[in-house]
């Protein structure tokens, strides 16, 4: 009993020596401070925990048709996912070294998901990283089971099919017209005779 008493009363010094650090401002939350371990270990535990539990989308037939991960490819470029992620050919913007925890390269993380798994990513965002949620920005979900169909194959795009697939369409040649000849004056009647 008496064990229980000091374990519990350990477990109270804890709490209260967490709640001081976190809110009494002794945690940085400095983009430039990087996480003590123990934090970074819990954060990924707790978001690989939360995608496991909430990722149970049932891919569509169409996700490995190359014509559905072109799609994705556009999408992917649409949504401006290059500047933070990159994509074959296209560096990350700048601006995307500032984020905490660094936006990860794709080609290494998407082997490790299942599509199920990436749409629900894409589809909520992920709380303090930076990954926004796509479908309150608007996309739809045939929209993001294209992005997962392009991510699923990225390791594996060429920049040049890449380029391809993101080009805008090209417009169709204008046919120049050429204006008639100009018609004859009417004789004057003083010709005419």
């Amino acid at each position: 009993m008496r064990i229980l008493a000091v374990i519990g009363a350990f477990a109270i010094v804890i709490a209260i020596g967490a709640a001081v650090f976190f809110f009494g401002g002794y945690y940085n939350v400095a983009g430039t401070a990087e996480d003590p371990s123990i934090i970074h270990w819990a954060l990924i535990q707790v978001r690989s925990a939360s995608i496991n539990r909430y990722a149970d989308d049932v891919p569509p037939a169409s996700i490995n048709d190359p014509a559905t991960v072109q799609a994705g490819a556009k999408v992917f470029s649409s949504l401006s996912c290059a500047s933070c992620h990159g994509a074959p050919g296209v560096n990350w913007a700048k601006f995307s070294e500032g984020l905490h925890p660094d936006p990860p390269d794709l080609k290494e993380v998407v082997d490790h998901l299942t599509p199920s798994q990436l749409f629900w990513v894409v589809k909520n965002g992920i709380n303090m990283t930076g990954m926004p949620s796509f479908a309150l920005a608007g996309a739809k979900d045939d929209e993001i089971w294209s992005v997962v169909a392009f991510l699923k194959k990225l390791p594996n795009v060429k920049e040049a099919d890449y380029k391809a697939w993101t080009a805008p369409p090209l417009r169709p040649a204008v046919p120049v017209l050429t204006p008639p000849p100009p018609a004859a004056a009417p004789a004057s009647p003083a010709e005419n005779k």
